[in-house]
């Protein structure tokens, strides 16, 4: 499966047309990431977007208790995605469950596309901020239960 064969498939990119697919799979790195190896660690500074083309990634932070698992992310799933919008610290860990494949589009090629690409990189930023929009509507009470917790 080649990088826009992977976007194509992403729930992220189901908006775009196959010249905007084309523009990302341009700027797409695949790589090849085996079992146990991490994509990203939590706290350090993201830089790039992730789509698994195939196997899986669990998710996870740390707790008082330990590392405490919150998602497991299959083909056609993303991470990262914000890291792509500006410069931030990783809320997460995430580590190769089994052998994966991924496209990674850095936060630098990104930039360096937007002066180029200027609808296309739009239409990304806005498709992130609709994801994070439903995942924040999806977690209301939980965030509500969050900030409840914090005013005591």
């Amino acid at each position: 499966m080649t990088a826009f064969d992977a976007l194509k498939r992403a729930a992220l990119f189901r908006e775009f047309t196959e010249t905007g697919l084309r523009i990302f799979a341009g700027i797409a790195l695949e790589k090849a990431i085996p079992a146990g190896t991490p994509l990203f660690a939590e706290n350090m500074v993201g830089e790039s977007l992730f789509i698994v083309k195939s196997g899986t990634v669990r998710i996870s932070r740390r707790t008082t208790e330990g590392e405490k698992e919150l998602a497991v992310v299959g083909a056609g799933e993303h991470l990262g995605e914000l890291a792509l919008l500006g410069r931030s610290v990783r809320l997460v860990s995430a580590v190769a469950a089994t052998a994966c494949e991924v496209v990674e589009i850095t936060q630098r090629d990104f930039v360096r596309l937007q002066p180029q690409k200027p609808q296309a990189c739009l239409k990304l930023a806005l498709a992130i901020a609709g994801d994070l929009a439903e995942k924040v509507a999806e977690n209301r009470d939980a965030l509500r239960e969050l900030a409840a917790r914090r005013a005591i």
